[in-house]
């Protein structure tokens, strides 16, 4: 399957997202400190849920790790990565476990809804622009409440790494960002 222009574009942002020392290749220390980020954005969640959350990078790494770091180098560089992303059949659990930790990072009253400071908040510590996350938000029609459901945002973050998606939600994320 050939991904879409949409999905690489997705996945390149991603890529440079999580190299979070901007040296060109993702490392476990990458995974680390993004996992401290976000964890630290949402103090009321609770203990369980970032700890989830953090195991759930954890595997996202150990997938790669596992699936790309053929020389034990312990990096991976963005072909490496786009290659593995974009192949659901080798990444699905991994997104799946990230999905599902993330956006319960976004619910600390655990009643399956993520309002929009909270999603925000998430949003920025990974790294997205503040404009985009706004229209992601909008995309996922939030209540009168301003909330969106957990389980939309997991659905959500899930379309987003698979290839033949175009179209979606997450696109918003890309807009205006150049190459």
């Amino acid at each position: 399957m050939t991904p879409t222009s949409e999905a690489t574009d997705r996945v390149e942002l991603v890529f440079s997202l999580f190299d979070a020392d901007g040296n060109g290749y993702l490392e476990q220390a990458d995974f680390d400190l993004m996992s401290s980020r976000v964890t630290a954005a949402v103090p009321a969640a609770r203990d369980a849920v970032k700890e989830r959350l953090t195991a759930s990078f954890g595997g996202y790494w150990d997938t790669l790790r596992t699936e790309l770091d053929a020389n034990g180098d312990g990096r991976i560089s963005p072909e490496e990565f786009t290659s593995v992303v974009l192949d659901p059949q080798r990444f699905d659990t991994a997104v799946d476990e990230f999905a599902e930790a993330l956006a319960a990072m976004g619910d600390p009253e655990g009643d399956g809804l993520v309002a929009r400071p909270e999603f925000i908040a998430l949003m920025i510590a990974i790294g997205f622009e503040r404009r985009n996350i706004e229209t992601l938000f909008d995309a996922f029609e939030p209540d009168d409440g301003d909330r969106i459901r957990v389980a939309t945002w997991a659905d959500g973050i899930r379309d987003y790494y698979r290839p033949e998606k175009s179209g979606i939600p997450g696109d918003h994320l890309t807009a205006g960002l150049t190459r």
